[in-house]
């Protein structure tokens, strides 16, 4: 078999059958048990007690055996102590097994009926007319009943189950078949649906990484083209002339490209991690105030704060905004550190004309610019936000008074997790 389905449900039935069998067979062998064995005796002495004593003619023990079948309303046959039957009534009855053996359960052509040894050595064989007789075959027809329900209903319940196994199978495979958009329906609540939801948690996972690899291929190519075509230009310009400026806009132009590939590469590798390469304290304060001395009309203040994370993203993370102030605002620029209860807040703003809130989000966007005058490869704010929440926190854009532009960094003081 190859189907789960079929091995769960043949499973269960199989089960019920063998509970049928064993009750069965309990109900057989069990009768030789001492409490049946007693049951017998007590039996069979009540039974001598209504019947002739064995040196009694037949035709007395006959009519005696009579009226006792008419009373109990059972076919009944009497055997003296060498098993030869004496009086009878009703149909005909197996002979005991034995004349000294213990009573119990006879099988014949006519049915199953009872064999009880008497105190005087005599045996009576009894059986209940139709209507009485045959209680194994009455339970096994029983428990037979309740397996056949049990089995109806576990069918629907465990073809259910497979069945959501079988969709889960369908969207793996047709996921990898290329279609990233592939999702399953969750059913239920058990460990099949929390199956089926990581399955489409991881689903959704490749697909964002995929489409943002592919949009920033697309985007990095168009991006590096312009400073190609500058650099190509500046170069066969320089060879011509040997005009010192055309070295030095081809130089200029190098380390822009140096620095978009830098960001393209790192803006990857951020999106297909989820975890740091390496965690200790940082001191926020003192790391913004290194990155402010390099840049004119800047300056950072507030109080100590303490985060756990990479020191280089993280320096990367305030030298971005730094360089984004300088390029897109208007100095002075001013950094403030402070402790606001379990995070670390950084505050970067300057002079300028600030950024419309409608822009809010969109600025974070990678390659996303303002304007066409706008310089820069439009990375360095997504990157920020990259850094941010993968240290637990997260950048962005607030109005200040005046409408000066404000990124503001929250970080966890202990750090992500």
């Amino acid at each position: 078999m190859k189907r789960l389905y079929q091995k769960i449900y043949l499973t269960i039935v199989a089960s019920l059958l063998l509970v049928v069998a064993v009750a069965g067979g309990l109900w057989r062998f069990g009768t030789q048990d001492a409490p049946w064995q007693q049951g017998l005796e007590i039996a069979g002495e009540l039974v001598a007690t209504a019947l002739p004593p064995p040196h009694a003619p037949r035709p007395m023990q006959q009519e005696a055996l009579e009226r006792l079948s008419r009373r109990l309303d059972v076919d009944m046959t009497l055997y003296d102590r060498s098993l030869r039957p004496i009086a009878s009534v009703g149909r005909p009855l197996p002979p005991p097994r034995a004349r000294h053996g213990p009573g119990g359960w006879l099988y014949g052509p006519q049915g199953p009926a009872w064999s009880l040894p008497l105190p005087d050595d005599r045996v009576i064989v009894v059986r209940a007319p139709v209507r009485h007789r045959n209680p194994v075959i009455g339970l096994v027809f029983f428990l037979g009943a309740i397996a056949l329900v049990i089995a109806l209903c576990a069918y629907p319940v465990v073809r259910g189950l497979t069945r959501r196994l079988e969709r889960l199978q369908t969207g793996v495979e047709t996921l990898g078949a290329g279609d990233l958009s592939a999702r399953v329906k969750i059913g239920g609540r058990d460990e099949v649906a929390r199956l089926a939801e990581s399955f489409n948690r991881a689903a959704a996972r490749i697909e964002d990484l995929v489409g943002a690899h592919r949009l920033l291929l697309a985007n990095a190519s168009h991006e590096l083209r312009t400073p190609l075509s500058r650099l190509r230009l500046g170069i066969e310009l320089y060879e011509q002339t040997r005009d010192a400026k055309y070295k030095t806009e081809i130089e200029r132009d190098i380390a822009e490209l140096e620095s978009m590939v830098e960001e393209i590469l790192l803006a990857s590798r951020l999106e297909a991690t989820r975890q740091l390469q390496s965690v200790e304290p940082v001191d926020l304060l003192a790391t913004a105030a290194e990155e402010a001395r390099r840049y004119d009309d800047t300056e950072a203040g507030g109080q100590p704060a303490t985060a756990a994370g990479d020191p280089r993203l993280l320096r990367r993370l305030i030298r971005n905004l730094l360089e984004n102030a300088h390029r897109h605002g208007k100095p002075p620029v001013r950094v403030v550190v402070r402790e606001d209860g379990a995070h670390a807040v950084v505050e970067v703003s300057d002079a300028g004309a600030g950024i419309p809130l409608t822009e809010a989000e969109r600025v974070f966007t990678p390659f996303y610019r303002l304007s066409s005058e706008t310089g820069g490869a439009g990375l360095g704010l997504a990157l920020c936000r990259q850094i941010a929440r993968l240290h637990g926190g997260d950048v962005t854009l607030v109005a200040t008074d005046g409408g000066r532009t404000c990124f503001r960094v929250v970080l966890p003081l202990k750090g992500p997790g």
